[in-house]
């Protein structure tokens, strides 16, 4: 029986934490049971991890069978680290924990990564002499890039001598294969509008913060100058599509004869108001151009990507923003950490209708940077519209202001309430009423997709 190997989604994490409670009776009589049976794998790191694409899970007749999760945080520059990765003991010896491993050191390589870390027990058949047969490599675990993780398994009463850290060197990502580029999404903490243009643009002011949950732009260079989508968007042409017209005005200006194929791992809610499909066709602008070596700065990527909408610059720019015009002319800001429960209650909200509505407040004072800072600017111009003509919406907004500050991002539908800790965004999302979805998500900078043009980038440079 096979199994499937699909990314992890929000409601597989207590699931995922069951698989590994059973994994640990494995070691039961071993030096260390004491220490596996003391501690458990906490259901808000998997969210988290999950919520970063960094979560595959392996499913046999639909079940989950095993997972891996992969983790960056504490390591040295360019590498990432098998934060765990667990098989039901019932499905042991068919390879599923092979096939896990080994996607997951695949897609490592594609997101421009140069090695995959782990700590591991020596003397377990499972563990080191398991990935040692998959070209992992003991490495000296004094290092400094493994201190804190040695620090924390000293602290967690692991065997000392028998605890071994191991490395894998991955090659760079293939002239002709995949590469993985994140597309964030986006919250609008206020968002104004202050008059109207001659073209009949609207004038905005808004507060874009950047989140480390979104999509997965796939890219695949090609050499005969196609630009092409392989697999099919229901509802949306291949023509119209954002990320091939990215692709093909980036061709243009830069007069490169390289094509691409363009792929979507589509987890942003289609017209929630997160900016899915603008931070797509960014990630395709990023991406492209450091694949195809076209050499572009992020000013003329930004101009290019305004051509395509006016949050494409934002996400081209990766950092959260103040803006003004029609939302292009940014100013970069120092945002505190913040979590963020994010509700969609699954209403398209047409974006032009809103704009047209008699009702929607044109002529807003203008505000300023330190109002917004000091608190007195949260509000979205767009809500009041919406809470009329969207009762999904509107029944979202008032069950999360039961929690605190509910608010619109961007002209709808989707809702969000900002938290000071994650376990408060977890605790509020674990309530959401059937029929709606519940995302949690970090406010991050710099966005996800610098990072992965700076990993990328210098793995196609050769250093």
């Amino acid at each position: 029986m096979q199994a499937t190997l699909i990314r992890a989604r929000p409601e597989h994490a207590e699931r995922l934490c069951a698989i590994e409670r059973a994994a640990v009776e494995l070691f039961r009589g071993h030096e260390a049971w004491a220490s596996y049976s003391s501690m458990s794998l906490p259901v808000e790191v998997v969210h988290a991890l999950i919520a970063r694409g960094l979560v595959w899970v392996a499913l046999v007749d639909g079940d989950p069978v095993g997972f891996v999760c992969l983790d960056a945080t504490g390591l040295a520059p360019g590498a990432i680290g098998i934060a765990e990765i667990d098989v039901l003991p019932a499905f042991g010896g068919r390879g599923i924990g092979a096939a896990l491993l080994e996607h997951a050191c695949d897609w490592a390589r594609e997101a421009g990564y140069r090695r995959v870390d782990l700590g591991t027990l020596s003397d377990v058949p499972w563990n080191a002499p398991f990935y040692a047969r998959h070209g992992f490599a003991p490495v000296d675990k004094h290092a400094p890039e493994f201190a804190e993780a040695l620090a924390r398994d000293r602290d967690n009463g692991f065997p000392d001598h028998l605890r071994v850290f191991m490395s894998r060197t991955l090659a760079p990502p293939a002239a002709d294969g995949w590469t993985a580029w994140p597309a964030p999404a986006k919250l609008n903490l206020f968002l104004r509008i202050v008059g109207r243009r001659p073209d009949g643009y609207h004038e905005l002011q808004t507060v874009f913060r950047l989140l480390d949950w979104g999509d997965e732009v796939r890219l695949r260079v090609r050499p005969d100058g196609v630009i092409a989508r392989p697999q099919a968007i229901p509802g949306v042409p291949e023509h119209t599509d954002l990320t091939v017209r990215a692709a093909r005005l980036l061709a243009e200006v830069t007069g490169t004869r390289l094509g691409a194929e363009i792929a979507i791992d589509k987890r942003i809610p289609m017209g929630g108001g997160l900016g899915g499909g603008s931070s797509d066709a960014a990630s395709v602008l990023v991406g492209l151009n450091t694949l195809w070596r076209t050499g572009l700065d992020d000013d003329a990527l930004a101009a290019l990507g305004l051509g395509l909408g006016a949050d494409v610059p934002v996400f081209v720019r990766g950092r959260s923003a103040w803006a003004e015009g029609v939302g292009e002319a940014l100013t970069a800001l120092r945002l505190p950490r913040r979590w963020y429960v994010v509700v969609d209650p699954h209403e398209h909200v047409p974006t032009a209708a809103l704009f047209a509505a008699p009702e929607l407040t044109r002529n807003a004072p203008a505000a300023t940077i330190s109002a917004f800072v000091s608190g007195d600017s949260t509000e979205n111009a767009f809500e009041p519209v919406v809470r009329v003509r969207h009762p999904r919406v509107a029944a979202a907004l008032d069950w999360l202001a039961g929690f605190g500050r509910a608010r619109l991002s961007g002209s709808g539908g989707c809702v969000f309430l900002e938290t000071k800790t994650h376990e408060a965004a977890l605790a509020v999302a674990s309530r959401c009423p059937e029929g709606f979805t519940a995302h949690v998500a970090a406010g991050v900078d710099p966005s996800p997709l610098l990072s992965a043009r700076g990993r990328i980038g210098a793995r196609l440079a050769g250093s």
